[in-house]
């Protein structure tokens, strides 16, 4: 078995379909499916199957995967030796971030890197939790956020760290009723008009936990998942919503914690098993929980 036929057996695994990773490896796809067949051979078991017009791994490919991810590792940390004794950590990685991650955590973490010899190409990915492992085709490492209630993503394939708990609170215009308390309770808010994110994001989990206790199905008037517009229709007095703490902007809302119920988003760095292996990486997980250590003690 070789790393190359290895690495088209991952990128099949992460991808789902031979196009897929032809376009990734900038293969054809029959050269894809060459490649797949010669290690099912040299593997003398079965590594796919059909799943309608398409394929799927067996039992064994996805046992072979891991397998392959734990070979490629070995080879990420040889190359990172020899980094080593030419003075590194040195190199590119990728990374995606949800939006406002990246807008309240790039600003610290790029500076701290400017003169490491590690270039961040940074990307704003704006997916649920559930999106990570297909990201980590792509990315050497994915900011993602959950509520904390949430189980975590992590599994053979995919290691995350908790960096940082940033409370959730309620937003309501200055002309709001509720723009002079400092704190609501879920029942308090049982009849407002909410504006909401998509489902599977970490705020729209709080608004099902506040439905759950009140009994009282929210009125959504929209879903945005940009937090400066929806702002600005609070501001506008359309209707209440639950922000994470660090992401309100707008000078004008009145921030009220909430309290009977445990509200909070988890930031989570995902990455490949064993990160530390690569220097570069292992810079930049580093650069991100100093940078989230900060904002947690400011």
């Amino acid at each position: 078995m070789t790393i190359e036929r290895l690495r088209v057996l991952r990128e099949f695994a992460d991808r789902g379909t031979v196009a897929a990773v032809a376009s990734a490896l900038s293969m054809t796809p029959s050269a894809v499916s060459q490649q797949l067949k010669v290690l099912t051979k040299e593997a003398g078991v079965d590594l796919l199957e059909p799943d309608g017009r398409r394929v799927r791994l067996t039992d064994a490919g996805r046992a072979l995967v891991v397998r392959a991810d734990d070979v490629l590792a070995a080879m990420d940390r040889a190359v990172a030796e020899m980094a080593h004794y030419r003075g590194s950590p040195r190199g590119r990685v990728r990374v995606a971030l949800f939006p406002s991650g990246a807008a309240l955590l790039l600003p610290r973490v790029l500076p701290a890197l400017a003169n490491s010899g590690v270039e961040v190409v940074a990307s704003d990915v704006d997916l649920p939790p559930t999106e990570v492992p297909r990201l980590l085709a792509d990315y050497d490492i994915v900011l993602t956020h959950r509520d904390e209630r949430a189980p975590g993503i992590a599994g053979p394939r995919v290691d995350t760290t908790v960096i940082m708990r940033e409370p959730t609170d309620v937003v309501v215009a200055p002309t709001h009723p509720l723009a002079r308390r400092t704190e609501v309770t879920p029942a308090e808010l049982a009849e407002e008009t909410w504006l909401s994110v998509r489902g599977g994001f970490p705020v729209d989990d709080v608004l099902r936990s506040i439905a759950t206790l009140t009994g009282v199905q929210p009125r959504i008037a929209q879903r945005l998942n940009d937090f400066r517009v929806i702002e600005t229709l609070v501001a506008a007095n359309y209707g209440v919503a639950l922000m994470p703490r660090w992401a309100v902007a707008h000078p004008a809302l009145a921030v009220l914690r909430l309290t009977g119920v445990r509200a909070a988003r988890l930031y989570e760095l995902a990455t490949r098993p064993h990160p530390e292996t690569r220097p570069a990486i292992a810079t930049v997980l580093d650069a991100f929980r100093t940078a989230a250590h900060q904002v947690s003690a400011e």
